[in-house]
């Protein structure tokens, strides 16, 4: 079972989150993820990186988010910038892209005769079919995976596991709800979709792992960056008892996470980054399906012929190095806790799927 990532997840994001967020993977997601899905990747491949043969690379990047959000859609672009820079490489980037508009979007980028084309979040899945059309042909393809994308022999994918991430998300805000006892928590996103719907049950039941007893009050605000929207239902959760709030949004999650403060108590996690070490966090959980981490890694790939199309690559907690899930102040005993618990995951131990089966609902 599959993404989660915000792929909107917030992502979307992600994460799959997409947040996907993430690129994330909810459990109903049956993707191919055979490497011998694709008749096309070895020829795509054999080129990499200047695909197209001009003498130069170009990476262009379409992102439905802020693109200076401080989360999951500037990650993905940082990484990119710093990426391409190194190699000397040309990055295109394009932000705020409505979904209705990213199948014209890609073919934009395809006219300006880019090598790659990558997504930011699963929200702009409408543009993959120009994967497949002559002014895309021959163009690498980047995506970050979701429900509702099915693998391609013209794209690679990259996975994570919504219920894995998120439980251990709640888990993690669970330890420190019983320490402090908390009861009542909240959960804000933006449009009610599969891999929203899903993050919140995983959320839901990595908490009651902890606490039996908690609830948790969920609204999708129907906008992953909408701030006003955002800040009016966390007030409302807050009003009502909430203790802990996950903004899983994209960037309206500082206007959520401006409302914890010494004196409230509130306890807040990211969605997608780790911004434990910034100065004034407002975070006590990073919860880290970094969107730019996976796409580094497919970068790496594609500088040395390795991106193959028709494939996805699989992340999974407590087997690599994201995602992964930290306490920003956590005690010796809390810190040891989420540790075993992410290894459980990992190990197999722990069933994400069976335990959000059972306690999410």
């Amino acid at each position: 079972m599959r993404l989660t990532t915000r792929a909107v997840r917030v992502a979307a994001a992600a994460a799959c989150v997409a947040i996907s967020l993430a690129a994330c993977t909810s459990p109903s997601d049956t993707a191919d993820t055979s490497s011998d899905s694709s008749s096309g990747s070895s020829d795509i491949a054999s080129k990499e990186p200047d695909v197209n043969g001009d003498g130069k690379v170009v990476v262009g990047v379409l992102s439905p988010g802020d693109l200076n959000d401080n989360g999951y859609y500037e990650s993905f672009v940082a990484k990119a910038e710093a990426f391409t820079k190194s190699k000397g490489w040309t990055l295109i980037k394009v932000g705020s892209i409505n979904p209705a508009d990213a199948l014209n979007q890609a073919r934009n980028l395809c006219r300006q005769k880019v090598d790659l084309v990558a997504l930011g979040a699963a929200e702009l899945k409408d543009a993959i079919p120009a994967s497949a059309e002559d002014v895309c042909k021959g163009t690498a393809w980047y995506v970050p995976s979701s429900a509702e994308i099915k693998q391609t022999p013209q794209i690679s994918i990259s996975r994570d596991f919504i219920n894995e991430s998120l439980l251990a998300a709640g888990y993690a805000n669970g330890l420190l709800m019983k320490d402090k006892g908390y009861t009542k928590a909240g959960y804000i996103t933006g449009p009610e979709l599969d891999f929203s719907v899903q993050a919140a049950k995983a959320f839901k039941a990595g908490i009651k792992e902890v606490v039996p007893n908690a609830t948790l009050a969920t609204t999708y605000t129907g906008d992953f960056n909408d701030s006003a929207k955002a800040k009016e239902a966390a007030t409302a959760q807050i009003n009502q008892g909430a203790k802990v709030v996950y903004p899983y949004l994209g960037g309206a999650t500082d206007a959520v996470a401006a409302l914890a403060t010494p004196q409230n108590g509130l306890l807040m996690s990211t969605p997608g980054t780790d911004r434990c070490g910034e100065p004034g966090n407002k975070f006590a959980v990073s919860v880290i399906f970094d969107p730019g981490e996976y796409f580094n890694a497919a970068l790496s790939d594609f500088a040395d012929g390795k991106l193959k199309m028709g494939v996805s690559r699989d992340w999974h907690l407590g087997k690599d190095s994201v995602p992964t899930v930290k306490l920003c102040n956590g005690t010796a005993d809390q810190n040891a806790k989420l540790k075993q618990f992410i290894e459980d995951i990992g190990s197999g131990k722990v069933v994400p799927d069976t335990e959000v089966s059972k306690l999410g609902g």
